[in-house]
């Protein structure tokens, strides 16, 4: 039976909560399209995450997603929901993250949701509704050079307030660590808000949250709380947790490609250090604005190289690079423009028989495997590959590790690549 529906805003996330739930032993695959939803036999899973690119599209286009995802959710017997952003809160002041949580509070019948974006495991927390990343407030951290998303402050409640009609409230840390009864009371306040910014600074405040909103038709979060709500109903059932170790896919035979789109620091590095190794087309978007010329003349450079080393395309560039894309182009031109190349490149090295991704970003991950036509994939457990690995098994074998552009050491790509040779000798 299907305990939880998760709506991902972007593939990567998707994919890193899929995976964190299939270590702890629930089955979660993931769906990138309503109808592929509809088509899951709701026997053969105990969770599902429906991942669509909608974190930068229009707030009523995210709105219409969200109340489809809902519904078609419901329609499988879910009543418990989950909408799932990235663990930096990364929106603007139109969303989508307000407008968003908003329709699918609506959707699932709640009175109230909460934010929890904070992923202690890896040292993103809450405190005073402000964010930390480590020990760096948010708006000092990398995140404020992000070139879609800059981030340039670290309150939360006032990052969400001018994204939805509704006053944001605050469940601070010193009531939470009180128990359930006091958050209850401060949530059964007169004229409580319908939103509340979550503090949380380690597991123990998870297991807390749990306590509260266990019951909640929707709750929202990065990659973490839905592990812990999922332990809950579990221990609630009296059913004993059984990890998984599902590291290993199914292979899929074929050419070996690195698509990369992100801009962020660890990703810049991971592309360097391939490209000691193995060719790499850097593609300078002020020169390639006539997409389909620039998309043949790198579908031509791939075949002059040799088929039995993988290679790599990037769009990534440093931070003076991405200021000059976005002066000439503006700062969603160059972003859909770099899209485009990536999604159509992918589409025609996979004519040509490539048939193992990695992708790093998680805008570009979403265009990659929309341009695939890939609408349901077999997720690993959660491991060093940062919960990307992925499997389509029809109707084509195709493997992917998908990242986001802030994870991973500098030898990432070759980790990635190596896991899906691995599953393929196997």
């Amino acid at each position: 039976m299907l305990e939880l529906g998760v709506l991902a805003d972007d593939l990567t996330g998707g994919m890193m909560v899929a995976s964190l739930l299939e270590a702890d032993g629930i089955r979660c695959p993931l769906v990138s399209s309503v109808e592929a939803l509809a088509a899951l036999d709701p026997s053969t899973a105990d969770a599902v995450v429906l991942a669509r690119k909608i974190r930068l599209i229009e707030p009523d286009l995210a709105i219409a997603e969200a109340g489809a995802a809902v519904e078609a959710m419901q329609k499988l017997g879910i009543q418990r929901f989950y909408y799932k952003y990235c663990a930096t809160f990364d929106c603007t002041d139109r969303g989508n993250i307000g407008p968003v949580a908003l329709a699918m509070l609506e959707a699932s019948g709640g009175s109230q949701t909460i934010f929890c974006p904070a992923f202690p495991r890896h040292t993103v927390t809450v405190f005073q509704g402000r964010m930390f990343i480590g020990a760096t407030p948010l708006a000092d951290s990398f995140k404020k050079h992000d070139p879609v998303t800059p981030m340039l402050n670290s309150n939360l409640v006032e990052v969400l307030e001018p994204q939805t009609p509704e006053s944001v409230g605050l469940i601070p840390h010193g009531v939470l660590v009180q128990g359930t009864q006091a958050v209850q009371a401060l949530l059964a306040k007169e004229n409580a808000p319908k939103l509340y910014i979550a503090d949380t600074a380690d597991d123990a405040d998870l297991e807390r949250l749990c306590e509260v909103v266990l019951d909640w038709p929707l709750t929202t979060g990065a990659d973490a709380l839905p592990v812990f709500l999922s332990r809950a109903w579990r221990g609630r059932q009296g059913v004993a947790l059984k990890p998984s170790q599902k590291n290993l896919l199914p292979g899929s035979p074929g050419r070996e490609v690195v698509i990369a789109g992100s801009c962020a620091g660890p990703t810049l590095r991971q592309i360097q250090h391939f490209g000691e190794a193995h060719p790499v087309f850097r593609v300078n978007l002020l020169e390639s604005q006539d997409a389909d010329a620039t998309v043949q003349q790198i579908l031509t450079w791939a075949d002059a190289q040799p088929a039995d080393q993988p290679l790599a395309i990037a769009t990534s560039d440093e931070l003076e690079g991405v200021e000059k894309n976005q002066a000439s182009l503006g700062r969603q031109g160059a972003a859909a423009l770099a899209d485009r190349i990536l999604g159509e490149v992918a589409r025609g090295l996979y004519a040509k028989g490539f048939r193992k991704f990695v992708v790093a970003g998680g805008e570009t991950s979403g265009q990659v495997v929309n341009a695939l036509g890939i609408a349901r994939v077999e997720v690993s457990v959660f491991d060093e590959l940062g919960g990307g690995y992925c499997h389509q098994a029809a109707p084509e074998p195709v493997s992917l590790v998908l990242k986001a552009g802030a994870l991973g050491q500098a030898d990432f790509f070759f980790r990635a690549l190596e896991r899906m040779r691995l599953a393929e000798q196997h």
